[in-house]
């Protein structure tokens, strides 16, 4: 798949997975019992992440409540980034984001090389280190 003017990497490459964890508990500001556009990001990136290296992982509340939908983007080797202020109007938007983080050498995507509809998606960072412990 060709996002933007990056390809992603098919599965099975030699490039590592993507992987990115979609809150689908985030209600982006809308009341206890709406449903959850979390749950909508989810499903729309999974269906974008077909024939891809992008693993869609879905987790239950990343506590960042009030900047939803929000998920975690993570490559071994390269920084991991909380995102926010996301919804499923914009999965095609991440994918774009997704390759140009696999491209990049650390995983630090400068705001001019994401789409304008992400410019205020980045919420922190974590050190790949942190996702090499959680696994072993």
């Amino acid at each position: 798949m060709t996002t933007g003017d990056v390809p992603l990497p098919p599965p099975g490459s030699d490039t590592p997975a993507i992987h990115i964890h979609v809150c689908v508990t985030c209600l982006r500001g809308l009341p206890v019992g709406a449903p959850p556009p979390g749950r909508d990001l989810h499903e729309a990136m999974r269906e974008r992440a077909q024939g891809t290296s992008v693993v869609v992982h879905e987790v239950r509340c990343l506590a960042a409540c009030d900047r939803g939908c929000t998920a975690i983007v993570a490559m071994p080797g390269k920084w991991g980034w909380l995102l926010g202020h996301l919804g499923p109007e914009k999965a095609d938007d991440l994918m774009t984001y997704l390759a140009a983080y696999a491209a990049s050498r650390s995983g630090s995507v400068m705001p001019s090389r994401r789409p304008a509809s992400l410019s205020d998606m980045v919420l922190g960072r974590f050190p790949a280190s942190l996702l090499t412990e959680q696994s072993s």
